[in-house]
């Protein structure tokens, strides 16, 4: 792992601690913060389509695929399962008291799969070759620069003490690193069909970020016309992003 790509897989990582304390410091007004929520989403969604799934056709590897996909849903949802309860009583306690959670125990299990498969992707990505390193550090970047004003905005509403917010941020990203370093060092050695298997178990996360939890979270308020625009936004600029590559 060279200097140059030292700096470029910190760089995401560093925005979305950056973002998520200025929002949960001084969050954003609600049409703000369900902006960023639909843009965040746009942009996760992009990324799936845009990145994951092109090297995932080109592989043609159809079982490893489809069961890295299956079990991803599977994975996920089971965490949602065993969390539904705990964020019930949560929720209930929210409008009076600060919550004991910085965010849901299913939002913070999606966002570990994405950053650790985000990581994986930019060190992949500088494994193929510097230039699509640089440009999938540009478009993660983006990605976790909405995403950290998002969590930022949403522990803010759930009433979560500044301290826990920024320990929570703090942390999180150490998926991300950990990904890239598997990324650059081991995972790039994966034969096709196995590198199939985990690309499409991630694209399983980050669907479910988007719909199950970033969606649902900028719905619970009235939203207008531009809000929802916010959503394309995200994913055209990340579509331009990939169009360079």
């Amino acid at each position: 792992m060279t200097f140059e790509q030292v700096g470029f897989v910190l760089i995401p990582p560093l925005l979305l601690i950056i973002s998520g304390m200025i929002a949960a410091a001084h969050p954003p007004s609600m049409g703000v913060r369900i902006g960023i929520l639909h843009f965040a989403a746009g942009v996760v969604l992009a990324v799936v389509a845009v990145e994951l799934l092109p090297d995932l056709r080109h592989e043609h590897e159809v079982i490893h695929s489809g069961v890295g996909f299956a079990l991803g849903v599977i994975a996920m949802f089971t965490v949602r399962y065993f969390t539904e309860h705990n964020e019930e009583e949560e929720e209930s306690g929210a409008a009076t008291t600060p919550s004991t959670s910085a965010l849901p125990s299913s939002m913070v299990a999606a966002i570990v799969v994405d950053l650790a498969i985000d990581g994986l992707m930019i060190g992949i990505g500088f494994a193929a070759g510097a230039h699509q390193g640089r440009l999938l550090a540009i478009a993660l970047s983006t990605e976790l620069l909405s995403l950290g004003l998002a969590l930022g905005a949403t522990m803010f509403k759930r009433r979560a003490s500044r301290g826990r917010a920024f320990r929570m941020l703090a942390l999180l990203p150490v998926g991300f690193v950990i990904g890239a370093g598997l990324g650059l060092s081991l995972l790039r050695h994966l034969s096709p069909p196995w590198l199939s298997f985990v690309l499409s178990f991630g694209a399983a996360a980050l669907l479910f970020l988007v719909t199950e939890e970033l969606l649902i979270e900028a719905h619970k308020e009235k939203e207008t016309a531009w809000m929802t625009a916010m959503f394309f936004v995200g994913f055209f600029l990340m579509m331009m992003l990939g169009l360079l590559e």
